[in-house]
């Protein structure tokens, strides 16, 4: 009988000995614990594959609107999807405007950009939520270079003729640039309001040079649009090359995320599905 009653109070000490150094049990872990050195190996170094939450951004002569097609097809899929409006007035301001949408998620991004867009995405996605970039026939400028670098390397593209200056310092895309170089496989109505609706561009954007190119230290993915009129389609393949991104080509003009846009929300879905989180 002694014994058993020994072996039990024994027992109980043990018990409460556990339950007081369980930091949960009303104390706290100090500051600056090691908190990974109590967490298996595996724990520690694994990565998380997939993130749900997308960041489209638009390119020049469009609007946030562009990407209207996309986004409940990616909602459907079970991606949290937000277009950014960024106002196209500088590189800078373009930037900033991204940088916000992505503050706002919960979680990992994957921040995605259309033509000028591509540049604004290269150095916006430094950012440490941004676990992956994705291009849609896209500029993907490196340190030192900027949209014109890149454009004036290649010939001349066919809607480039229909770009117009105004007086204070942005441009235009004429309505025939509209139905013939940008959205050319789109119905007429939709061309019209492209036309009425596209934000006039800062010129000295195609300009502004990148500082740090996030292509290269994170994963990238690219759209090719294989009747683009406003990028070469060379350009777009040789810019997916030398990022290294897992690229796709799509019978397509320039403005991709309307005239397929199932194509393109499952290029998208799939890389969130398999981008990996660090």
């Amino acid at each position: 009988m002694k014994t058993a009653i020994k072996s039990i109070i024994t027992a109980c000490t043990l018990v409460l000995f556990t339950w007081l150094a369980v930091p949960s049990h009303g104390q706290t872990t100090p500051a600056n614990a090691d908190v990974s050195a109590k967490l298996p190996a595996a724990a520690q170094d694994s990565d998380v594959p997939g993130v749900t939450n997308i960041v489209l951004v638009h390119g020049a002569f469009v609007n946030a609107s562009s990407w209207s097609k996309v986004i409940p097809l990616l909602e459907a899929k079970g991606l949290h999807a937000v277009a950014a409006q960024i106002p196209l007035t500088s590189f800078a301001d373009d930037i900033a405007a991204t940088k916000r949408a992505i503050a706002l998620q919960e979680g990992p991004v994957l921040l995605v950009g259309h033509s000028y867009a591509g540049a604004v995405i290269t150095e916006a996605g430094n950012d440490p939520k941004v676990a992956g970039l994705l291009f849609v026939a896209a500029f993907a400028p490196a340190e030192g270079e900027s949209v014109s670098d890149i454009a004036k390397t290649y010939p001349a593209a066919p809607g480039s003729t229909e770009v117009r200056p105004d007086n204070f310092g942005y441009l235009k895309l004429t309505a025939r640039g509209m139905d013939e170089d940008i959205a050319e496989d789109l119905s007429p109505s939709e061309r019209k309001v492209l036309t009425a609706t596209q934000g006039p561009t800062a010129a000295a954007d195609f300009g502004a040079k990148v500082v740090n190119a996030a292509w290269k230290s994170k994963p990238s993915w690219y759209v090719v649009a294989g009747n683009d009129r406003m990028v070469s389609p060379k350009l777009e393949q040789d810019t997916a090359d030398r990022i290294k991104a897992r690229s796709i080509t799509i019978p397509s003009s320039h403005i991709v995320m309307l005239s397929h846009p199932r194509e393109l929300a499952s290029f998208i879905e799939e890389a969130a599905k398999t981008v990996t989180v660090k």
